[in-house]
């Protein structure tokens, strides 16, 4: 996910990149933005690690810890920012959350900064001593543009820029492949100025090209997510990107569901967009939201009603992770952690008390 505020760039240049994802990281090859993946971080073959097929990649005997309704919960590391991340690996383990939303920047897992191959490995032994699983997520606000939030974009005027961005995911596709991780989040960004919507949505489709290519070879899917103000901000664009891209197979192109941009934008309830997304779910992000105004708020402090959207949630058979996404709550996040999922597990428990949900003592009502 990302908090992008909806309005449009604001004109200034984009400047130079700094020489960032110029290249490889570590002395590997990156590969052109048009070929196919090169091969996970470390030098194994490319592809699942366990020959496990797309989109269906259970928690490989780890420990599957509380799951009620069978839902697996965990919580985005652009939440806990404040924290090393072996420190917040350990607290949501600790918490009982089954896996994390790994976002690569510069706090936690930098793919630009160099031994990027050992510090995966590193995350790897982290994520099977703690019983975690992950999704990679790409929504790290200046992790390539130090002066403008989530630039470049797939959608940038500029090709060379562009590439940058697809190079990025591309190397995300590689970390993943070595977490075993569920899939890899990325989304549109916003139209630029002056930009056609027919001219924009044939850039997203050209750039996610070579980035499906190199999922398809590493057996990792790409998972898109509708955000507010960007190109793609709904599900109905989202169904617009697979027809422009030729309907792709679900365990290879899928979504994001945002549960709180579900109450934001979408004409559907919650609960429903749920069930209209199913069929392509490979990653959920969940918070509470108010209509109209894509902020994301503690669970408590916006309208969505939660028990419909976590039994509609379950009714899938969904088997990825729901991540708790609040990244502009990293200043309290331990807090937070704490009383989501406690928030969360009352939620899917059978009964509520007057109709409002229970919460963590102390938490959000």
């Amino acid at each position: 996910m990302s908090d992008t505020d909806p309005r449009p760039p604001d004109g200034r240049p984009a400047g130079p990149a700094g020489g960032r994802l110029a290249g490889p990281v570590d002395g590997r090859s990156a590969g052109p933005a048009g070929g196919r993946l090169a091969g996970p971080v470390d030098g194994r073959p490319a592809g699942p690690t366990d020959g496990r097929p797309t989109g269906d990649r259970p928690t490989d005997g780890r420990p599957t810890g509380d799951r009620p309704g069978g839902i697996r919960f965990g919580y985005g590391t652009n939440g806990l920012t404040d924290l090393r991340l072996d420190d917040a690996l350990g607290l949501l383990a600790d918490l009982g959350y089954e896996g994390v939303g790994l976002t690569l920047d510069h706090t936690h897992l930098d793919p630009l900064a160099p031994g990027l191959a050992d510090r995966t490995r590193h995350v790897v032994r982290s994520l099977d001593r703690l019983g975690l699983t992950a999704t990679v997520e790409t929504g790290a606000r200046y992790v390539l543009d130090p002066r403008r939030k989530h630039g470049p974009s797939l959608l940038d005027p500029d090709p060379d820029r562009r590439a940058q961005r697809v190079r990025l995911l591309i190397r995300a596709v590689q970390v993943a492949a070595d977490l075993n991780a569920h899939a890899v989040h990325c989304f549109s960004g916003i139209t630029p100025a002056h930009t056609s919507d027919d001219t924009a949505w044939q850039r997203l489709a050209d750039a996610l090209g070579p980035v499906l290519d190199a999922a398809a070879t590493a057996g990792v899917p790409l998972a898109v997510e509708p955000e507010p103000g960007h190109l793609l901000s709904s599900l109905a664009d989202f169904h617009r990107l697979r027809t422009e891209l030729g309907a792709p197979d679900p365990g290879l192109l899928g979504l994001t569901l945002d549960i709180g941009h579900c109450q934001c934008l979408e004409p559907l309830p919650p609960a429903d967009c749920v069930r209209a997304a199913a069929p392509w779910l490979h990653h959920v992000q969940i918070e509470d939201m108010r209509r109209g105004v894509h902020e994301h708020l503690p669970f408590g402090d916006g309208e969505i009603d939660f028990p419909p959207v976590l039994e509609a949630l379950a009714a899938t058979g969904y088997r990825g992770l729901t991540v708790v996404e609040l990244p502009r709550h990293s200043h309290a996040g331990p807090q937070l952690a704490t009383e989501s999922i406690a928030f969360l597990r009352e939620a899917v428990a059978p009964g509520r008390r007057n109709g409002v949900l229970a919460s963590a003592e102390g938490g959000t009502p």
